[in-house]
């Protein structure tokens, strides 16, 4: 007889369960958002911050449709320091410094909590007038000498136009329309030097002389026929004479790109509308040496 074969039956795993969906940490994701966004509110305020040029008035060294870096940290700290503006206006400073002749910086109007970009040519302690387009700084003319003219392709973002530009419109042989703007370059007395546009007669070309109070800076911008800064009265959306150092934001330090003004919502066009030229330029000013300088009258 033969033996009978005994089978072994393996138990049977019962199928294991699905696994259970973890709940979202709702509490944690808001907490580590929250986090991220005031890192990025504490760079840009006490850093750096990106600023976007939205007029002509600091032509032709500045356009419109230039991205640049402003840093925060230069002169100090102070309410305009803050991005978005979000501290009530005063007159503290932390670590406060002075900027130099020729400084491009980012001023708040005083009736107003916009930023605006200007150049520093008057410090604390100085007498400044305007006689016929040119600074007469504690009592001596600020050397101006005729460059060849800049020549700025005329674009979406700078059309222009006649009304502003009256006949500085040209085209070259190749088709090209620039806008051809008479140029001066003018030399603070720390040698800083720069372009400066003026070619028109208007009434920001006469200031009666005035000091400049103690903590206070007088800005211009370098289109000077057509920039709203210390020259202006506030009713004008001027800066109402000199300004507070408390209103200085940061001071410009480079462009990182430019756009012409052709781009839309297409990505596309964003390459085509660069203006590869102005990317990486600096906006400190160049400085003369004092043999050069010495030369001038």
């Amino acid at each position: 007889m033969e033996a009978e074969e005994r089978q072994t039956v393996a138990p049977q795993t019962p199928p294991a369960s699905p696994p259970k969906s973890e709940r979202v940490d709702w509490l944690g994701e808001l907490r580590g958002l929250a986090l991220m966004l005031l890192a990025v509110l504490g760079f840009h305020s006490l850093i750096a911050k990106p600023f976007y040029i939205p007029s002509i008035s600091m032509m032709p060294n500045l356009l419109v449709g230039d991205r640049l870096v402003v840093s925060k940290y230069p002169f100090g700290w102070n309410w305009s320091s803050m991005s978005f503006h979000l501290l009530p206006r005063g007159t503290w400073r932390v670590m406060g410094g002075t900027p130099e002749y020729g400084d491009i910086v980012i001023v708040v109007p005083k009736n107003r909590k916009e930023d605006l970009i200007k150049r520093v040519v008057a410090l604390p302690g100085d007498r400044i007038a305007v006689i016929n387009g040119q600074i007469l700084l504690n009592g001596k003319p600020v050397p101006q000498e005729i460059e060849p003219p800049t020549l700025v392709k005329v674009d979406a973002n700078q059309p222009c136009d006649e009304m502003t530009f009256p006949g500085l419109k040209v085209r070259e042989a190749s088709g090209i329309d620039y806008c051809e703007l008479p140029t001066l370059r003018e030399t603070l007395p720390n040698g800083a030097t720069y372009r400066i546009i003026d070619h028109v007669d208007q009434t920001l070309d006469h200031m009666a002389e005035i000091r400049v109070p103690e903590g206070h800076v007088f800005l211009m911008g370098d289109n000077r026929d057509h920039s709203a800064d210390s020259r202006a009265p506030i009713e004008e959306n001027g800066l109402g004479g000199p300004v507070p150092l408390s209103n200085i934001g940061g001071r410009a330090e480079f462009i990182t790109f430019s756009l012409d003004g052709s781009e839309s919502w297409n990505p596309l066009s964003w390459w085509s509308s660069l203006r590869g030229d102005r990317a990486w330029s600096t906006l400190r000013p160049a400085v003369e040496p004092q043999e050069k300088q010495a030369d001038k009258p």
